[in-house]
């Protein structure tokens, strides 16, 4: 059996669908059998951030409603052996899905793959407890930002109440030299303000941006160091799933 992962966060614009395709990369590069969920009904990235805009015929929401079958919705990346996407709708609509729709898919898919990697859409509410429903863990993507860092907490505080005990966050665009003068809420001030223990820092680099808008995870440079770092943070991740 699987393991499922939410990706989330606080408010839009963190990089949440970047790490999701980027953790989900990593782990095919290590022999995992994958799948990325894309749950961002009618703001959906994650076909962009992989590069497979142009081979997704059906989605997460057809799944869920019954209109297609799993596999029907399963896109494959050829550059891995054994990673897929479910794309999300590519608008809102008002098909009759609920969270148990969602727990009975990720179950499903736990069975045929190693790793469920679901990308949430950012904020509270009745998507994040849609596309949470069936994780184990959660992640949540905040940066070194005031608003960032309060919502964070409140989707923090959502998910304790969804039951979901296996959490932590990571920041991202990190700017070490706003962050060094005080420009910015420090690590310390950050910790504070969070319950949840920070696995991770992502330095602000452009060709994390490059990479993300040419449809390729910027993992695939093995050996760089964001390589290195994604590999770091991913490693304790899936570290507290073993302990959690």
């Amino acid at each position: 059996m699987g393991r499922s992962i939410v990706i989330t966060s606080g408010k839009g614009g963190t990089g949440k669908s970047m790490f999701a395709a980027n953790i989900g990369a990593l782990l095919a590069m290590r022999g995992n059998r994958v799948v990325l969920v894309d749950t961002d009904m009618g703001l959906r990235n994650l076909d962009l951030y992989l590069g497979l805009e142009n081979r997704v015929v059906y989605n997460t929401m057809d799944v869920l409603s019954g209109v297609c079958r799993i596999q029907q919705a399963l896109v494959r990346d050829k550059r891995f052996k054994d990673l897929c996407l479910m794309a999300a709708a590519p608008s809102k609509d008002d098909r009759d899905v609920t969270p148990l729709h969602m727990v009975v898919l990720v179950e499903k898919l736990k069975e045929m793959f190693d790793y469920v990697i679901i990308d949430s859409a950012a904020g509270i509410g009745d998507e994040l407890v849609l596309a949470a429903a069936g994780a184990d863990q959660a992640v949540i993507i905040t940066e070194a930002e005031n608003a960032s860092i309060r919502d964070a907490d409140s989707v923090d505080r959502e998910l304790t109440k969804m039951g979901i005990t296996t959490r932590c966050c990571v920041l991202n665009k990190v700017n070490a030299e706003l962050m060094a003068v005080g420009a910015v809420p420090s690590l310390s001030d950050i910790s504070r303000e969070l319950r949840i223990k920070i696995n991770g820092i992502i330095q602000y680099d452009n060709n994390v941006f490059i990479a993300t808008n040419k449809g390729v995870p910027i993992v695939l440079k093995v050996g760089t160091y964001i390589e290195k770092n994604f590999s770091k943070i991913l490693d304790r991740i899936l570290a507290d799933g073993e302990n959690g």
